[in-house]
């Protein structure tokens, strides 16, 4: 066998181009593929896995790595390439086939269960579906490996190193800082009325804005498109060809917020290093990180007043009858409203978090084993009413409003937050190092953000861990000081209280 690292260079590109097949194949499911053809394209998506899955397990490209790793002569980049890689295979050989296929399955059938539950909205429905995944995502940690902690093994697919012990004292903390912070928000004399409530807001204009907001976030569209669905996404199969979608509802301006979103993701997608490209380098660290860029374009910049101070006088351009009472200062006050609300996906910035430490907190004993499944919705609502004050009426509302544990995607929802904290203090490192941001977003300025995030973040790729780069990049690790300082001053001046 060829052992250079040229020959593991050409390993290296074929997985990355079954891989962009395997994300454009599944871009196409969501947005223009024929209702007819959804069982093809799952046959086809079936095959092109097993290949990818064939060629990552081959001990051949085992060899290949193990002679790179004891080469003296590689770059620092190419040693990165060979570590990424390598954990990657390392995962995906001690999975046996068998629980692969059988993962495969319990995922086709939670999610026709998940949707019957919501149908007839009840839980218990869909508990035997979730009762074998989690048996099976149990096994599955086992195969990993791990030290005691079956939920670090699945933690590690989304955000690797990152473990129990130290991400449950963080999201501990959170909690009990936002669970008194959204109370006096609350309770806050002044009052923040729903402006949206019966106004109109035509979707094509919509589509218009968010284009328009795409070419002045700098991303390009040239090398990244935009389509509709109806659960926004993005997909990067290479940073030539960064797929977004939004959505469009006459009664919210969500899309504009869904496009500074996605445009996030796809900004990440598209700052790769060149020298990247088709390696396990051309990616992000963790789901983590790469969620800090979404929410750090949809929050920091798309609900801040400077970013409105440029863009409102163009909203209402666009909308002169709905917005015709409406000046600046209200419409941001409503964008930045706060409320107990149900459903995750609606929630704002205050409260989002609580969310998801619900989520973590449940899903976390239930992979330990120590919360029976028919206890689940009792012990969500109990949560719900504990961390936001509301409780669902029904279980559509309450336990069964997501779809990722039909999935199986334990260890996913931290991620979420983990976002959310990374993104205040990245914002909080390009204000130190660009002390005229907020004017220059004042004055429709975004690429310089841009420009500071591809430099810092971007093109680093998998160089490094998300955690180590976020460290070299504002000076410290992990934590929810930012993020708290930054709910603190926005929200306090908002709402009027001292907190």
């Amino acid at each position: 066998m060829d052992k250079t690292f040229g020959a593991l260079l050409a390993r290296m590109h074929e997985l990355r181009d079954l891989g962009g097949l395997i994300a454009l194949a599944t871009w196409d499911q969501e947005t223009y593929l024929p209702p007819k053809a959804a069982e093809s394209r799952a046959f086809q998506l079936s095959t092109v896995q097993g290949i990818h899955h064939e060629r990552l397990v081959d001990p051949r490209l085992g060899e290949l790595l193990a002679w790179a790793a004891g080469n003296p002569h590689l770059t620092d980049d190419q040693r990165a390439m060979v570590r990424v890689l390598a954990e990657e295979r390392d995962r995906a050989v001690k999975v046996p086939k068998a629980l692969v296929q059988a993962l495969a399955e319990a995922q086709s059938r939670g999610l026709v269960a998940w949707r019957e539950a919501r149908k007839a909205n009840r839980f218990s429905v869909f508990q035997p579906a979730l009762e074998r995944m989690l048996a099976l995502r149990r096994e599955q940690a086992d195969a990993y490996g791990h030290d005691g902690e079956r939920y670090d093994a699945l933690l590690e697919g989304y955000e690797p190193g990152m473990r129990v012990a130290r991400l449950s004292p963080v999201l501990s903390a959170l909690r009990d800082n936002l669970i008194p912070l959204v109370a006096a928000l609350q309770s806050a004399p002044r009052e923040v009325a729903d402006l949206f409530e019966g106004r109109r807001f035509d979707p094509e204009t919509q589509w218009r804005l968010t284009l328009r907001l795409l070419g002045d976030m700098g991303f390009d569209l040239e090398a990244g498109r935009q389509d509709k669905s109806i659960h926004p996404f993005s997909s990067g199969q290479n940073p030539t060809d960064v797929r977004l979608t939004t959505d469009l509802e006459e009664g919210t301006l969500s899309a504009l917020f869904s496009t500074l979103h996605e445009g996030g993701h796809g900004l990440y997608e598209q700052g790769f290093s060149p020298a990247h490209f088709r390696t396990p380098l051309a990616n992000a660290p963790s789901s983590g990180l790469h969620e800090s860029q979404s929410r750090l374009w949809e929050n920091q910049v798309g609900r801040g007043r400077p970013f409105w101070t440029h863009y409102f006088p163009v909203l209402r351009e666009a909308f002169p009858q709905a917005l015709a009472d409406v000046d600046l200062d209200t419409f941001y006050t409503a964008i930045n409203r706060v409320s107990r609300s149900l459903i995750r996906v609606d929630a704002d910035e205050v409260t989002y978090n609580l969310h998801i430490v619900l989520r973590y907190e449940l899903e976390l004993l239930l992979i330990r084993d120590e919360l029976p499944v028919d206890e689940l919705p009792a012990a969500w609502n109990e949560r719900m009413r504990r961390f936001l004050g509301v409780v669902p009426p029904d279980d559509t509302q309450g336990v069964l409003q997501d779809i990722h544990w039909s999935w199986g995607e334990f260890g996913y929802f931290p991620t979420y937050a983990l976002g959310n904290l990374y993104a205040a203090s990245l914002y909080r490192a390009a204000q130190r190092a660009m002390p005229g941001l907020e004017a220059g977003l004042a004055r429709g300025e975004l690429k310089p953000l841009r420009e500071w995030l591809r430099t810092h973040v971007h093109a680093e790729g998998y160089r490094l861990p998300a955690e180590e780069l976020v460290r070299k990049v504002t000076g410290q690790g992990l934590t929810d000081v930012d993020f708290l300082a930054y709910l603190k001053s926005k929200y306090g001046a908002l709402y009027g209280v001292k907190l």
